[in-house]
């Protein structure tokens, strides 16, 4: 599964056709490097494959005044099926990505139990830092969406809150170290 390629494919079938920039603009506004792996950067590049694949299709360029000039892509046929495929790829798979720090804290030894507490309360305090902006970001966008974007917003709050609560829980038990 390829997210920037769903990613494009979906906002082409929800939003019909558009230029990069108009694209760029709609990750952008999703704030997908949040939820995904998507960097807007990367979607040109992605576009310009996605073109030669024949999953887009170029159907026009514009400029307006003293733009440069934009190519607006479509997708094809093609494009649906791979969206499909894509989207269901992504819909069945449950990925959680190994969390770096399960390896580190095997490798601890030399490090006092202040250091170690030390370390993982300032990444507790990050974790801590970060669900507060989302929920802040969540209350700021809640007018604006629909479908099943609030329940998106709630699976990455779920998620934040888990990693703090193990945060917590690790600092409550952690002792005086192995």
């Amino acid at each position: 599964m390829n997210g920037t390629r769903l990613f494009i494919l979906g906002a082409l079938a929800k939003d019909g056709p558009m230029h990069g920039h108009q694209i760029r603009r709609a990750a952008q506004q999703d704030r997908t490097e949040l939820w995904t792996d998507i960097k807007p950067g990367s979607l040109y590049g992605a576009l310009h494959r996605m073109a030669a694949d024949g999953v887009v299709e170029v159907v026009r360029t514009e400029q307006e005044g003293n733009m440069p000039p934009r190519t607006v892509y479509a997708i094809t046929p093609e494009g649906w099926e791979e969206l499909a495929e894509h989207r269901d790829e992504a819909l069945g798979t449950v990925r959680i990505p190994p969390d770096p720090v399960d390896l580190a804290l095997q490798y601890t030894q030399g490090l006092s139990t202040a250091e170690v507490r030390r370390l993982m309360t300032a990444r507790r305090d990050e974790i801590a830092e970060r669900l507060r902006a989302w929920r802040e970001l969540q209350q700021q966008a809640a007018p604006y969406l629909t479908g099943y974007e609030p329940l998106t917003f709630e699976h990455t709050l779920f998620r934040f809150e888990a990693e703090l609560a193990w945060h917590d829980r690790f600092l409550d038990n952690m002792g005086d170290g192995p």
